[in-house]
C-alpha cells in the first residue's frame, strides 16, 4: 500500500511501468519474508526511479544481502504467481491484520500486522478496502498490478536506508529497501549503465576533487562556499548573461538579503510558503519585551505570523524588492517596459533529507529579473525572455529540451488573483510557447501561486532531465502592490509583471554543468584555461614569460613549477581538466614556440606563442564548446 493514498482515477492512470514496479515491490516483500519470516511490512509504492518497501525486522539488511534477496525474487518470478485482488470488509481486513496474515506468508499468532491495523484505521468509512495476493504473500493494497510475477524478472536492488513510519520520527525507525525494474533486460542494463556514468560525473565528488565548492557543517547544511576555482566558473556565467542583458536593455539592481514580514505578507509569500522559509526574525525591542514577559518561543512565532509583532525574514524571493524599486518613482507608458535584473541570493528551508550538493540547497543565487510592461507589450517581452533562455542553452550545447507550461488548478485555493487575470496570463504564455517550435506539455496545478509559468526541462548528456530556465507572467502581484503607470489616455493603469531566470539558480546550474561536462568545462568556462609546463628548471624563466603574455591577454593561466617529470605534469593537468597545456623544452625556447596539448585531443603540435594566444582568445570570445 502506498504511503500516500491515491484516488481511484490516479490508480487507474498508473503506467504499465509503474504497475510492473508496484508488482516487483510485492515480489521483493515475498522474498524477504521467505528469508526473514519476522518482517513486518508497512507499505511499498512505485516511485519515479523504481520502487521501495518499508519494513521492520530484527535483521539489518546490508548490500551484502542483495544477492540473496534477488535470487529469491528470481525464483518467485519463475513461479509465475498470479496477482489476485480481493475486496475486504473492514472487519475482515482487521481480522487478517490481527492474525499477522496481512503483510505475511501465513498467520502469525501473537504477531499482529500493526502497520496494517493503523493503515486500515486511516481508510475513510465507505471507501473500498482491498488486498492483493501473489503465491503465499498477501498484503493490504489498492493496486493495480501486472497479471503475473513472471513479468518481474528484470529487477535490481539498489540501496537500503532508514525511514520512519509515515515520516513520523516518534513511531520508530524502519528499514527501506529500494529496487528498480524495467520491461526488458536491455532497458535495465541501459539504466544501470546510466547510473554508473552518473556516479563518474557526480558533481559532489568532482567539486571536491577540482576544488570548486565546499559545504561545511560549521556554516550550515545546504549553504555553498564557492572556492576560487568555482567562483571563476560562476563569474564567467554571470559575465555571459550580463552581456546578454545589456543588449536587451536591462538595468542591474542590488537588494538586501532580508525584508520586513509585511512586505512578504503583501506579496503572499508569507504565510503561503511559511513551511519552506527560514523562521522570521523579531525586531530587537520585541525580543526584549517578550523576554521581560517570559514569553515562549511559540508565542513569539505566533505573534510574528499573525502580525502582532513586527519582524524580518531572509528573503525567499527577489520579486517584492524589485517591485518596491519600480514603485519608488512615477512611470509613464513611455517608460515601459522597465527591466530590472539582479543576481539575488534567496533562502529556502529545505528539509535536510532533501539536500544534495549544489542541486538542492538552502541558499542560492538566482539570475533573476522582473519586467514591468503594458498589456500590449506582454507578448513581445515574453518572447524576448524565451529567446534569452534559448541563447543560454544553445551556447552551452544543451539543445535537447522540452517545455512545460505550468497552469493553475481551477479547483485549488492556493492561487491568488482573479480568474480573468489568470486566463489572460495563461493565454499569453500559451501563445508565446507555441512560437518556439519545440515539444511542450500543459500541466495544470503546477503554476506558482501568483501566475502561470514556462519551464525549460533540459536533458543532459546521459539522458537525465533537469528543470532550468523559467518565465512567468503575473497580473496578481502588481494588483497586490497597487503598481501603476500613466497611460496614453492620461489615466492610471496596472502594469503586467514578468518573472524570468534563464539559469534558475547559479548553484543548481553549476552543479548540472559539472555533471554535464564531467568537469571538462569548455575553455571559456574553465577556471584554469591554460597551464604552462616547463620541462626543467632551465626553461622556467621562458615559461614565466609565456605565462605573463597569456595573463595580459586575459587568459586564466597558471604555471607548474614542480620538479616532476613532464609526463607527470601532463597527467596532473588532465586530472585537473585543464583544456590546454603548453610544454616548453629547450627546443621550444630556441624556436620561440610552445608545444600545445589538449586534454582530449592530445598533441596539437608546435605554435608560436602569439598564434596560440590569438587562437585561444578567439575560442574564449566565441564561447566555443
Amino acid at each position: 500500500m502506498s504511503a500516500e493514498r491515491k484516488t481511484l482515477d490516479e490508480r487507474q492512470q498508473m503506467t504499465e511501468l509503474e504497475r510492473l514496479r508496484h508488482s516487483c515491490a510485492h515480489v521483493m516483500a515475498t522474498a524477504i519474508l521467505r528469508i526473514w519470516p519476522d518482517a513486518q511490512f508497512a507499505y511499498g509504492p512505485p516511485i519515479e526511479t523504481g520502487f521501495y518497501y518499508d519494513f521492520e525486522m530484527a535483521h539489518r539488511i546490508t548490500p551484502d544481502d542483495f544477492e540473496k534477496i534477488e535470487a529469491e525474487m528470481k525464483k518467485i518470478s519463475k513461479e509465475n504467481q498470479k496477482f489476485e485482488r480481493r475486496v475486504l470488509t473492514r472487519e475482515e481486513a482487521k481480522a487478517m491484520a490481527e492474525s499477522g496474515r496481512l503483510g505475511g506468508l501465513s498467520e502469525r499468532p501473537g504477531n499482529p500486522s500493526r502497520f496494517k491495523l493503523d493503515l486500515i484505521d486511516k481508510i475513510p468509512e465507505g471507501e473500498e478496502i482491498s488486498c492483493f495476493q501473489n503465491g503465499e504473500f498477501i498484503d493490504l493494497c489498492a493496486g493495480p498490478h501486472v497479471g503475473y510475477s513472471g513479468k518481474c524478472k528484470n529487477v535490481k536492488l539498489m540501496s537500503v536506508s532508514s525511514s520512519f513510519y509515515l515520516g513520523d520520527e516518534s513511531k520508530g525507525q524502519l528499514q527501506r529497501l529500494y529496487g528498480t525494474a524495467f520491461e526488458s533486460k536491455e532497458l535495465l542494463e541501459e539504466h544501470l549503465n546510466r547510473l554508473e556514468e552518473a556516479k563518474k560525473r557526480d558533481h559532489r565528488r568532482l567539486g571536491r576533487e577540482l576544488q570548486l565548492f565546499h559545504i561545511d557543517e560549521a556554516v550550515g547544511q545546504g549553504l555553498i562556499l564557492w572556492k576560487p576555482k568555482g567562483a571563476l566558473v560562476r563569474r564567467s556565467l554571470q559575465d555571459f548573461i550580463t552581456k546578454e542583458l545589456d543588449k536587451q536593455g536591462y538595468s542591474q539592481v542590488f537588494t538586501p538579503h532580508i525584508g520586513k514580514l509585511d512586505l512578504y505578507r503583501t506579496s503572499g509569500h508569507f504565510p503561503y510558503y511559511q513551511e519552506s522559509q527560514y523562521p522570521p526574525i523579531a525586531e530587537r525591542d520585541v525580543l526584549e519585551k517578550l523576554s521581560d514577559e517570559n514569553a515562549t518561543c511559540g508565542q513569539l512565532l505566533n505573534g510574528l505570523s499573525d502580525g502582532t509583532y513586527e519582524g524580518y525574514m531572509l528573503k525567499p524571493m527577489n520579486c517584492p524588492h524589485h517591485i518596491k524599486i519600480y514603485a519608488s518613482q512615477h512611470h509613464s507608458y513611455r517608460d515601459l517596459p522597465v527591466r530590472l535584473a539582479e543576481f539575488g541570493t534567496v533562502y529556502r528551508w529545505e528539509q535536510s533529507g532533501e539536500l544534495g550538493g549544489m542541486t538542492r540547497v538552502r541558499g542560492f543565487t538566482q539570475d533573476d529579473a522582473h519586467l514591468f510592461c503594458t498589456p500590449d507589450q506582454v507578448a513581445a517581452e515574453v518572447q524576448g525572455c524565451l529567446e534569452l533562455v534559448k541563447k543560454v542553452l544553445g551556447t552551452l550545447g544543451m539543445n535537447d529540451y522540452r517545455v512545460r507550461l505550468s497552469l493553475r488548478d481551477p479547483d485549488s485555493t492556493k492561487y491568488v488573483g482573479s480568474p480573468e487575470n489568470w486566463d489572460k496570463a495563461e493565454a499569453a504564455l500559451r501563445a508565446a510557447v507555441q512560437t518556439l517550435g519545440v515539444e511542450y506539455s500543459e500541466e495544470p496545478g503546477e503554476a506558482a501561486f501568483y501566475g502561470p509559468k514556462i519551464d525549460f526541462v533540459v536533458k543532459d548528456v546521459i539522458g537525465r532531465e533537469w528543470q532550468l530556465g523559467t518565465v512567468q507572467v503575473d497580473y496578481n502581484l502588481p494588483e497586490r502592490f497597487k503598481l501603476e503607470y500613466v497611460g496614453a489616455d492620461n489615466q492610471t493603469h496596472r502594469p503586467v509583471m514578468i518573472h524570468r531566470a534563464p539559469f534558475g539558480s547559479l548553484e543548481r546550474f553549476t552543479g548540472l554543468l559539472i555533471e554535464h561536462f564531467e568537469g571538462k568545462f569548455p575553455t571559456w568556462l574553465a577556471p584554469e584555461q591554460v597551464r604552462v609546463l616547463p620541462i626543467s628548471e632551465k626553461t622556467l624563466e621562458a615559461a614565466e614569460a609565456v605565462t605573463a603574455k597569456l595573463a595580459d591577454a586575459g587568459v586564466r593561466v597558471t604555471i607548474d613549477r614542480d620538479s616532476d617529470k613532464i609526463g607527470a605534469k601532463i597527467r596532473l593537468a588532465r586530472l585537473d581538466r585543464v583544456p590546454y597545456m603548453l610544454v616548453l623544452g629547450q627546443k621550444e625556447v630556441d624556436e620561440g614556440t610552445v608545444s600545445v596539448r589538449h586534454r582530449d585531443r592530445e598533441d596539437l603540435g608546435a605554435r608560436s606563442v602569439e598564434q596560440f594566444i590569438a587562437d585561444v582568445t578567439e575560442e574564449i570570445a566565441e564561447r566555443r564548446l
